[in-house]
């Protein structure tokens, strides 16, 4: 699939793992970006470093719930579209927190539409048509699976988390101005990404360091619970082709087809690992174990864990010309390869405010 981008976009939390993975593909291809995003503990301008002193990239440090900085930046610099990547993600921080998920996900998905109506109204009308605003959701919007099925688009909404109600929240206010005001809006959804920059609260980043650590590697309650993971740069293709040729008011679910239990997955990871980087080479073992699958270690659930998500992306495919492009095993490698590359990175990351505590106890 040939991959496209809008001359001039405005990108929300283009210094996170998504977006500044979108980010990057979007200027590479030609597209000039201004990147809004608050820098909050996973928004890293280390993620950004490829295009430092890259003249189609402008960072501009904000927060989405500043609607008269997100209608001046629109004003100023006319970009065609509005990819709405910002939002807190973490469903274990939901759980210990939900009053910032609400504000930023929900009021920030708000502020920016509102910025977005105002500045489409004062536009010549062919302008105004064909601006677009594209908000990436998530597959939890639906609640979870039983041991069959899978989500479409229209899968009835059931979050059960903080994080999933917020996202559903947002969703719903985008439909609702598509509707009511006619804004050129399309939502997309998709499963559980991994890959280069993700933060390392997330499962793989998290597994993958502490094993390399010599650390349990933590997997919740009996290991069953299955998610569709999808490699990053397949999801980043897949919102251009939603930006591009997304019809108006719809949404698409991006998915590779790659359900995997939590407990399989880790395996899979440990395995992996086990030959890019032997265990009886890594000083931080001293030799305990022959695998890193014996770092494993069952933890106590999450409250309200999900047990089953899996996407159909039939439509996305059918309708965009999108298919992800790479399976799980060629994700994962180039996943780990990043990882091992990039400890500097990593050990950044661990000397902020996250040292990769576990998240997300608190009494439901």
């Amino acid at each position: 699939m040939a991959v496209s981008f809008p001359d001039r976009m405005l990108v929300t939390g283009g210094a996170g793992f998504i977006g500044s993975n979108f980010v990057a593909r979007a200027v590479e291809a030609g597209s000039f970006v201004v990147n809004l995003d608050a820098l909050t503990y996973a928004g890293n301008p280390d993620n950004l470093a490829p295009l430092a002193g890259n003249d189609r990239h402008l960072f501009v440090r904000g927060d989405i719930l500043e609607r008269d900085l997100v209608l001046g930046l629109l004003r100023e610099h006319r970009p065609s579209a509005l990819v709405h990547f910002a939002a807190e993600s973490h469903v274990d921080r939901s759980i210990d927190g939900p009053g910032a998920f609400v504000r930023t996900n929900v009021v920030g998905t708000f502020e920016l539409l509102e910025a977005a109506r105002a500045h489409l109204g004062g536009l010549p009308p062919g302008e105004a048509a064909a601006f677009r605003f594209v908000h990436v959701s998530t597959d939890e919007v639906y609640g979870s699976l039983g041991p069959g099925g899978f989500f479409r688009e229209d899968s009835p909404y059931a979050p059960n988390s903080p994080y999933a109600a917020s996202k559903a929240g947002a969703d719903h206010l985008v439909r609702a101005y598509h509707e009511t005001y006619r804004l050129n809006a399309v939502v997309t959804h998709c499963g559980n990404n991994y890959g280069p920059y993700q933060f390392p609260e997330k499962l793989i980043p998290l597994v993958a360091l502490n094993a390399l650590e010599g650390k349990p590697l933590p997997v919740y309650g009996d290991g069953q619970n299955v998610r569709d993971w999808i490699y990053v740069g397949d999801h980043c293709e897949g919102v251009a082709a939603a930006l591009a040729r997304g019809r108006p008011g719809e949404a698409y679910n991006f998915g590779a087809r790659g359900e995997m239990t939590n407990l399989a997955l880790v395996h899979a990871l440990c395995d992996r690992l086990d030959a890019l980087a032997p265990p009886a080479e890594n000083r931080a073992l001293a030799g305990r174990v022959a695998s890193y699958r014996e770092l494993v270690t069952f933890v106590q659930d999450r409250p309200g864990h999900d047990r089953r998500y899996a996407i159909d992306p039939s439509k996305a495919e059918a309708e965009l010309g999108w298919r992800a492009r790479h399976g799980f095993d060629e994700g994962l490698e180039l996943t780990l390869r990043w990882y091992l590359a990039n400890r500097a990175w990593c050990e950044r990351i661990a000397a902020g405010t996250y040292r990769r505590e576990r998240l997300g106890l608190a009494a439901p």
